[in-house]
């Protein structure tokens, strides 16, 4: 098989895969806009709960719109987004709340 084609088919996979990760209620019709357009409400639930809850939303936003990603409840359940669960400070620390 053409190695560029090979290539082509794992991004493609992997792209399904992380579409199929965001979550209940997104992913229909544009998956990426409506996703982003959910990370305020999304961030503003995780963080309801947080002692800094500016500090979390913030970085909870950055990490939504990268990952296209909020886990549920406000707090554990990275499980559920990878992108989301992977994403480390320079430090190596969780970037996303």
């Amino acid at each position: 098989m053409n190695p560029l084609i090979s290539a082509a088919s794992v991004i493609a996979a992997g792209l399904a895969v992380g579409l199929a990760s965001i979550g209940p209620g997104v992913g229909q019709g544009t998956a990426a806009g409506q996703a982003v357009e959910e990370c305020p409400g999304r961030c503003k639930q995780r963080c309801s709960k947080a002692r800094k809850t500016e500090e979390c939303k913030f970085f909870c936003n950055k990490c939504c719109t990268k990952c296209l990603c909020v886990p549920p409840g406000t707090f554990a359940n990275k499980e559920v987004c990878p992108c989301y669960n992977n994403w480390k400070t320079k430090l190596g620390g969780p970037k996303c709340p």
